[in-house]
């Protein structure tokens, strides 16, 4: 007597457009949190922000003078006994190894004290920070935001039409991609300030403005910030573009679109809902990182433009061996780039179920 094998009803079976996609939604009832691989990742992030931190303080301590000589270069009126004071204050003159001022700053960190910077003018640094870092973060920040959403928009769009017109965006946005940044920054200057007059030429806000949250100071900030960050957004639109471009390529020739389209899935929801939605899976990585290193500002931007951010910061810092100073915006940086990544991590689970199913 032979057994009879249960029937499976037709409703039950899934959907063979469905599986193998990131389309795929979890089975009720059998999702659990992945504690192994959180653990795991938790793991990874704490050692990646401890080696960062252990880098951030050696370095520095690597290069050769320090934050008095640099400013007795440049200030060369100051007497000895003032110099000797300096060094006193910043911790310089100390006969402690570098093992015991590596304890001593993990002790300082863990307080929240990032020290003085000596080319402020004995300055806390947190505060010197927190004065360039939101222009860097509204700017290149909210040009990065909307150069990957216009690239990325644009590509999928251009690698669905494929062989028509919409295909020469590509080597228009890639032949800007590949002007020195300095000088598409200058050329617009000399275009749009120069000779039409229509934006300033640069700082954040014109003088005699004070900074306050008011209707007026809002609107200079933003007549100021409008063509730095158009300049930034034509900068980088070719590469998000070109490579969601060319992941549209790849992705429309898998078997599940040619399945979704013979069985006659309106256009729409085959583009967003299949094709892109894959397709988008590689540059969520290089957004994370974008947005990681936005708080390291745009250096040739900020110079140029004479904007006022957290790279031109960084800039003066390194170059007056500022070692607090350095040390205040490598760590800014730093936690910035790994919440950028864990974001990555949850973004790239939600869209690809497949990511949190295989770690369940």
């Amino acid at each position: 007597m032979t057994a009879v094998e249960p029937q499976i009803p037709t409703d039950a079976r899934p959907d063979a457009l469905e599986v193998g996609t990131t389309a795929t939604t979890a089975v009720k009832g059998r999702s659990r949190i992945p504690w192994r691989f959180l653990g795991g990742r938790a793991a990874f992030y704490l050692f990646t922000l401890w080696a960062a931190i252990t880098i951030n303080f050696f370095l520095p301590r690597l290069m050769k003078g320090d934050a008095v000589d640099a400013y007795l270069a440049r200030n060369r009126t100051v007497s000895p006994e003032a110099a000797d004071a300096l060094r006193a204050l910043l911790g310089l003159d100390t006969d402690k190894t570098l093992l015991q001022q590596y304890g001593e700053y993990w002790a300082l960190l863990l307080r929240g004290d990032l020290g003085v910077s000596l080319l402020h003018g004995l300055r806390p640094v947190t505060e010197v920070i927190s004065q360039s870092l939101p222009w860097t973060i509204g700017l290149v920040g909210f040009a990065t935001i909307v150069s990957f959403l216009i690239g990325t928009i644009g590509g999928a769009i251009v690698g669905w039409r494929r062989g028509s017109r919409a295909d020469a965006l590509i080597p228009i946005t890639t032949f800007l991609s590949t002007i020195p940044y300095f000088w598409l920054g200058l050329l617009a200057i000399a275009v749009f300030s120069v000779n039409l007059k229509w934006f300033p030429i640069g700082k954040a806000y014109g003088v005699g403005v004070s900074p306050e949250f008011t209707p007026e100071f809002i609107g200079q900030v933003i007549h100021h910030g409008t063509l730095p960050a158009v300049t930034i957004i034509i900068a980088s639109l070719g590469g998000w573009m070109l490579g969601m471009r060319n992941m549209m390529l790849t992705v429309l020739d898998e078997d599940y679109i040619t399945v979704a389209q013979a069985k006659g899935m309106p256009r729409g929801r085959v583009l967003w809902g299949y094709a892109a939605r894959n397709a988008v899976l590689p540059q969520i990585q290089s957004f994370a990182l974008s947005i990681g290193f936005i708080v390291g500002g745009t250096i040739v931007m900020e110079m140029v433009f004479s904007y006022p951010g957290v790279g031109k910061l960084l800039l003066d810092a390194t170059n007056a061996k500022d070692y607090a100073l350095m040390q205040g915006v490598f760590l800014v940086i730093t936690l910035s780039v790994l919440v950028a990544n864990i974001l990555a991590d949850v973004a790239y689970a939600f869209l690809d179920p497949r990511t949190r199913q295989t770690e369940a």
